[in-house]
């Protein structure tokens, strides 16, 4: 609010000085009043993969999804000499071109808007401009221990291996999670040469990039521009065996030149916000935003620390919208952090998305990386990635080379990312995100350089396997243990039962779950007949999930009261007692046709009953958690006839 309050008062004041001097305005509109979309018909405005994907997560469709008025544009067009570069529905603005001193006054008077607000010079660089730098000076990669590939890995990754390695992305990659079916879009300055760079050749073969548009020259062609946006698109794409493979090698990719490399103005976060709608519109599953702001040409525009609030700066507001639209937004960190400013840049700061700082090799912060946290006390950056000594390919030649920056940690954590969201559909953006930080090497305690750590893509997977999993225990009429769950599981993959009695001093082994298929969710029930047991016993199970011939995990554990069943197979039997949760009861087949139970306090007041039919033997629980500590008398009845009382003690 601080920074539009601002421009409001730039764009006032200006008039034919600021004529003079700009030459792109924001037309800021206030409704969206009369638009002949509505959102009972989104399909006029969003793929049917956007609509599936807010289904998927319960995400409404609202008024910030429907597409600007077109009347308003048509009014802000025909105003005199205006070029309108693009919109933003999110933001609810326009972005125009104009040297028209009226037009912008006529622009003013419309009801429908507020005043324009100047976000870039009328040439490039006019006003002192900064020293813009997309990434870092090259620099030797840091010296890291030899480490050999298995021979079983799926790909050979050749001089990027440390920098999957780091987050045991292979792991993802070697259970089919190679980003296949997802949508990756990224935001740069240019993707120069990637259509006849060996690198990208698999993905210019198989047609993976399914978009591309130039939101600084408005055209379809981003292919001649600058190369930072190609080296960013290879950490992720590249698929040379041997010699370099990037994070996420078979996803599917728009790509959006959103930055001018010549300059630095405000009107690139318009752009970015612009295409930002286009990828969500087009169903984008993850962002990767290796650009960031805080100063420009002219320092008018300059954010200060407060600013970077999560909430205030155009960037940051889109990459929020992105994130509430259930894409998920990965954004660099910035390089700031060898100077004055320190800090992260904007949109790195937004609430909702993944920043990612720089580390090395060696998993040491790299000096440049920039620090958090953000002015309202977020943790950033979240997590960290290999940005020093980063493997990109050569704008030359496609073969790997060295460079710096966290421009290139966003992209192979954004890989990474996709790749992890791939096996895990099912959850939401912020279950992802979530699962990467508690994965994280600093997750108990985050730091200003490097936030909650270096994620593992194994230990989220695990992570987000246990969020899906569910599991029951319960005893059933024939007096058998019965524990069932849910897990997703495939190939490679097997899920033991352990269980321990009493008097065993460890679990036991009592059963073995092998599994084959493809990674999908799977039931599983084990029965255990409990008959040759006595007495009330309390039966701990727990269920061990095992990972090719590396990763054991357990999934959860459960505790069954067993009432004594087998004790005298005619008598009614109740138990545990004491009891902390359900009181079991079971009733043997005797000829009656009801059964009913009551529960009493010591007082008398009935506080629980229930009748049920009695077809052969019935077992029937009583929930006592809830009811306060002390003695319970509970009564069993056949056929109205009183048949036992049993003292219970909670």
């Amino acid at each position: 609010m601080k920074k539009c309050l601002l421009l409001v008062c730039i764009a006032l004041g200006f008039h034919q000085q600021g004529i003079a001097q700009f030459s792109r305005y924001i037309v800021r509109l206030k409704n969206k009043t009369k638009t002949p979309y509505t959102l009972s018909d989104p399909g006029k405005f969003l793929s049917q993969r956007a609509i599936e994907r807010r289904t998927r997560f319960n995400i409404p469709i609202e008024e910030t999804d429907l597409p600007i008025n077109p009347a308003y544009i048509d009014s802000i067009r025909l105003s005199g000499a205006v070029t309108i570069l693009n919109v933003s529905k999110w933001l609810n603005q326009v972005c125009i071109q104009t040297t028209d001193a009226q037009a912008l006054l006529k622009i003013n008077s419309y009801s429908f808007v507020f005043p324009a607000m100047p976000v870039a010079a009328r040439m490039a660089g006019n006003i002192n401009p900064v020293n813009k730098q997309l990434d870092l000076p090259q620099l030797p990669p840091s010296p890291v221990a030899a480490r050999p590939q298995s021979p079983q890995d799926v790909f050979d990754y050749g001089l990027a291996y440390p920098q999957v390695r780091m987050h045991n992305a292979e792991f993802l990659h070697n259970y089919g999670f190679r980003g296949e079916g997802m949508q990756l879009a990224i935001m740069d300055a240019g993707f120069y040469h990637y259509q006849t760079l060996p690198t990208f050749d698999s993905i210019v073969k198989n047609k993976q990039v399914l978009d591309t548009w130039d939101f600084v020259s408005n055209d379809a062609t981003v292919n001649e521009d600058h190369p930072h946006g190609m080296n960013c698109f290879s950490t992720i794409a590249a698929n040379l065996p041997g010699s370099f493979v990037g994070t996420a090698p078979k996803s599917n990719y728009l790509l959006y030149r959103t930055e001018d490399a010549g300059s630095e103005y405000p009107v690139e976060e318009q752009n970015l916000a612009a295409a930002a709608e286009k990828a969500d519109s087009l169903g984008a599953d993850v962002f990767s935003i290796s650009l960031g702001y805080n100063t420009f040409d002219n320092s008018t525009f300059n954010y200060t620390y407060s600013d970077l609030d999560g909430n205030t700066t155009m960037s940051a507001r889109a990459a929020d919208f992105a994130a509430r639209k259930g894409i998920l937004v990965v954004v660099a960190a910035g390089n700031d952090g060898n100077n004055s400013w320190k800090y992260i840049s904007t949109p790195a700061d937004a609430d909702s998305v993944l920043t990612v700082g720089a580390v090395n090799a060696s998993r040491q912060a790299a000096a440049f990386s920039g620090y958090g946290p953000t002015s309202d006390n977020q943790v950033k950056p979240d997590v960290a990635a290999v940005g020093q000594g980063a493997v990109v390919a050569n704008q030359v030649t496609g073969e790997p080379s060295y460079n710096n920056g966290t421009s290139f940690a966003c992209p192979i954590m954004a890989g990474v990312t996709t790749c992890l969201w791939q096996a895990f559909p099912e959850v939401n953006n912020m279950s992802v995100i979530d699962a990467l930080r508690r994965s994280a090497d600093k997750f108990a305690s985050p730091d200003v350089r490097t936030g909650y750590g270096i994620p593992d893509a194994k230990k989220a997977f695990v992570l987000l396997l246990k969020k899906l999993f569910t599991k029951d225990v319960a005893i059933d009429n024939s007096c058998k243990a019965v524990l069932t769950w849910n897990v997703k599981s495939g190939d490679n993959m097997r899920i033991i039962v352990e269980r321990k009695l009493p008097a065993d001093a460890e679990y036991t082994a009592v059963k073995t779950e092998m599994v084959s298929g493809s990674f999908a969710s799977r039931s599983f029930t084990f029965t255990e007949d409990l008959n040759n047991l006595t007495g009330n016993l309390a039966i701990n199970y727990r269920l061990r999930m095992v990972i090719g011939t590396d990763t054991s995990f357990y999934l959860d554990s459960a505790t069954l009261n067993y009432p004594g069943c087998g004790a005298t197979p005619n008598a009614i039997r109740v138990g545990p007692n004491p009891v902390t949760d359900n009181l079991i009861v079971v009733i043997p087949g005797n000829g009656a046709n009801r059964v009913s139970l009551q529960l009493h306090d010591v007082t008398g007041r009935l506080v629980y009953q229930q009748t049920q039919v009695l077809a052969g033997t019935v077992t029937m629980q009583i929930p006592m958690k809830h009811l306060s500590k002390g003695l319970y008398f509970i009564s069993v009845f056949l056929d109205d006839k009183k048949q036992a009382t049993r003292t219970i003690r909670r």
